[in-house]
């Protein structure tokens, strides 16, 4: 049996609390996924509903970045309510273990593997990126979509993958940065031990984001009789905060690997 995650330091607990309160906001209406649903078009896989900027290409890519075969182990960092890495699972036979700090999406996940005729090989877990408490080289594979980044040990975490990845194993890590500005990823996995296997560049990504924004805007009233003040002020904020800086961004999917000796 794999050993119970540490505890919570007071970053994480706070945010594992904001998280839980955008997700608990978040269960009772479809007006967010509809939003989603309508900034990516027929890129949106609707079946995931997930939150973040995973559609039909990235599950591609991640298909066919990660080579799973029947039988082996998948690991989804910061899985939210489970869907992308439910659907794998299911398409590629594979058990899965989900892994997110907020109680609440790991209820929700949990909830959701009936759907996927997935309730004896997926398991969800509180847990923070650099301290999942799963087993040393425990997955062949690992998904983390739009979360290194707000990771509160980005080291940590990418150390943590290393532990977690069998030989030769891989994951697919979305990230973001400034077009103009040097990567640095190739040295920080490195430092972990990982190697740069493959930069998928997604330059649609972007126009995305910027569509849902001024979806968030538009929606306002709608958004805030949904979620309540709180939420709605938050995810316009981060629409107003954004939305001027996309021109100049660039977003790529990496596909991470641990040595196979």
């Amino acid at each position: 049996m794999p050993a119970p995650p540490p505890a919570l330091s007071p970053d994480e607990a706070a945010l594992q609390r904001g998280y839980n309160a955008l997700h608990a906001a978040r269960t009772g209406t479809d007006l967010v996924a509809r939003l989603y649903a309508l900034a990516m078009g027929d890129a949106y896989p609707a079946e995931i509903a997930a939150s973040s900027s995973c559609d039909w290409p990235l599950v591609a890519a991640m298909v066919d970045r990660l080579r799973l075969q029947p039988g082996q182990h998948l690991v989804d960092l910061a899985c939210g309510t489970g869907g992308a890495g439910l659907w794998l699972a299911r398409a590629l036979t594979v058990r899965l273990d989900g892994i997110d700090i907020s109680d609440t999406a790991i209820a929700l996940a949990t909830a959701r593997r009936e759907a996927f005729a997935l309730p004896d090989r997926a398991r969800f877990t509180v847990a923070a990126l650099q301290a999942t408490g799963l087993p040393d080289a425990h997955a062949h594979a690992v998904i983390c979509v739009d979360a290194f980044s707000r990771a509160t040990d980005r080291s940590g975490a990418l150390a943590e993958l290393h532990r977690i990845l069998r030989p030769g194993g891989r994951a697919v890590l979305t990230r973001a940065l400034r077009r103009e500005a040097e990567p640095g990823w190739t040295e920080q996995v490195q430092r972990a031990g990982l190697g740069v296997d493959h930069v998928e560049e997604r330059r649609h990504e972007p126009r995305m984001w910027a569509r849902l924004y001024r979806l968030w805007q538009d929606h306002e009233d709608e958004l805030r009789r949904a979620l309540g003040d709180a939420q709605a002020e938050n995810m316009l904020a981060e629409a107003a905060r954004t939305l001027p800086t996309l021109d100049g961004r660039r977003a790529v999917a990496l596909t991470l690997r641990r040595s196979p000796a």
